[in-house]
């Protein structure tokens, strides 16, 4: 009967191997070409401080100009950041705002107040790492102040979303 201890050290070497193996399947790790006539700068007025905000706290997730830092080649962790960033590029994806019609990006719009007085966005997991990306209250009330004043001049002006 094999004692706990070897038992222990036989998972954990299964364990290793697994994580070897997976350093061999990689996910792919894009960043899709970037249209500056598409961005959300071109069809919403983004105040610099308000740009600020979103660069540090939601341009990796939510843009196709994600930085990849280093232990987003590694596995496990590049299958949960591809992961993560897949999901939110198709949740909201500040670089191909155009695609949006006015509805819908007031709509996005408000679910981005939404997110960040939830306390919703950023994700824990991406703030605890990053911990520049963790919003302030201040932040928070900034970026639904503009929230709220994007949606009401694309209420006001559809036909330049």
């Amino acid at each position: 009967m094999l004692s706990i201890r070897r038992l222990a050290l036989r998972g954990l070497g299964i364990l290793l191997l697994i994580v070897v193996a997976l350093q061999f399947v990689r996910p792919e790790r894009t960043n899709p070409p970037v249209d500056p006539t598409a961005r959300i700068q071109e069809h919403v007025q983004v105040p610099a401080d308000v740009q600020a905000i979103l660069d540090r706290s939601c341009r990796d997730c939510h843009s196709n100009e994600t930085r990849w830092p280093w232990y987003s080649a590694v596995a496990p962790m590049s299958f949960l950041l591809v992961h993560d960033v897949t999901e939110g590029r198709d949740e909201l994806n500040f670089s191909e705002w155009s695609d949006y019609d006015e509805e819908i990006a007031g709509k996005q719009l408000q679910h981005i107040c939404e997110e960040v007085r939830d306390g919703d966005m950023p994700i824990k997991g991406y703030a605890l790492v990053h911990r520049q990306a963790k919003l302030s209250p201040q932040d928070v009330e900034r970026l639904c102040q503009w929230t709220t004043t994007a949606r009401a001049t694309i209420a006001a002006h559809p036909a330049e979303q």
